[in-house]
């Protein structure tokens, strides 16, 4: 199961490679917010680079919802005790998506458990 999971950006890690360092639930890993934006040193201007406008950029402080390395959106902070919470009440499926988040390596997306080769009837 892979889940969008909140966090907050605790530091701006690379703001020219849309880096960010994002806390978990105690757990911290350097993510992109690419797909975002990163707001500027200041507070105010975003940094804008390619076809990112900044309208969405995301300020160490901001709360992101992160799928597979990505922050996907800006949530705010009631949004995201409230996903933690329910997510929490999944129990199992809360700490697989805790480990794979802290895990060493980068998660691959297209890794995937595939079947062996399907068998067929014979024509």
């Amino acid at each position: 199961m892979c889940l969008g999971i909140p966090g907050q950006i605790v530091e701006i890690a690379d703001a020219e490679q849309q880096r960010a360092i994002v806390d978990v639930d105690g757990v911290r890993r350097e993510i992109s917010v690419a797909l975002l934006g990163v707001g500027g040193d200041n507070g105010e201007d975003a940094i804008v680079i390619g076809d990112i406008t900044g309208e969405d950029a995301v300020f160490v402080g901001d709360w992101v919802l992160i799928h597979v390395g990505f922050a996907m959106s800006r949530i705010d902070e009631a949004e995201a005790n409230e996903t933690l919470r329910a997510l929490k009440a999944l129990g199992d499926a809360y700490e697989q998506e805790i480990s794979d988040f802290s895990a060493d390596g980068e998660i691959d997306p297209f890794a995937v458990d595939l079947p062996g080769p399907l068998e067929t009837d014979p024509v």
